[in-house]
Formats: structure tokens, sequence, C-alpha cells
């Protein structure tokens, strides 16, 4: 599988951005696509996943109430970003697994290139 993250940029603060995720390949069973953030110095942080059969989804407490993961028909995964917050900058990195819904990086083996989401206060 091959995925293509885009849709950062250079917001402010309570903005809203809509990232997208392209994916390409054996996407047809059991498929989790997850997206994690990463900032300089930090261990990468899962944001949320969502299975691509049933729309089971699973989101970080921190993330929950403003963002919302979402997929279409022509298999592209999204992660709406809303109330952006300073704290929120990091790189966002779309992942893909098989298998269940899970919050840790090591066990999705897909990954995209990540796109820069800047919020200014």
């Amino acid at each position: 599988v091959q995925l293509q993250a885009s849709g950062g940029g250079l917001v402010q603060a309570g903005d809203s951005l809509r990232l997208a995720c392209a994916a390409s390949g054996r996407t047809e069973i059991n498929f989790v696509m997850g997206w994690f953030r990463q900032t300089p110095g930090k261990e990468r942080e899962f944001v949320a996943a969502i299975n691509w059969r049933d729309g089971r989804t699973n989101y970080a407490d921190s993330v929950k109430d403003r963002f919302s993961i979402s997929r279409d028909a022509d298999n592209t995964g999204f992660l709406q970003v809303n109330v952006l917050k300073p704290e929120d900058t990091a790189v966002y990195y779309c992942a893909g697994r098989y298998g269940s819904v899970v919050a840790y990086s090591k066990y999705y083996r897909f990954w995209g290139q990540g796109t820069l989401v800047t919020v200014s206060s």
C-alpha cells in the first residue's frame, strides 16, 4: 500500500484544516488507516484511526473533541482538524495496517511522507 498525505499548511489558532491521505494498493480487506503527528525531539503521537471496511474509529483523548477521521469511496482518508491550537503544530503522517484499529505506531506497516501543519497564535 502506498500513501500520499496532503493538506497541511500555515494557519492561525482557531482555524480548521482538512488533511487527506490517498491510498493505493490492497485496501479491500481489513485495512486500517491511522494518523499520527510528530514534533522535533518527540515521539510520534497517535491522533486517530479508522477501519476502512466498517468505519470503526479510535481517537486520542487530546483531540477527540476537535478532530474527525473519515474516508471516501475513492480510497482517500481524511482528518478534519478544527479549532487548531499552537500545540497542534506538527508533521502529520498517515499510516496503514491490516488488522484492528490500534493506536501504536509500531503496528503500522505503511507510511506516507507527512504533511506539515503550523498553527500560529
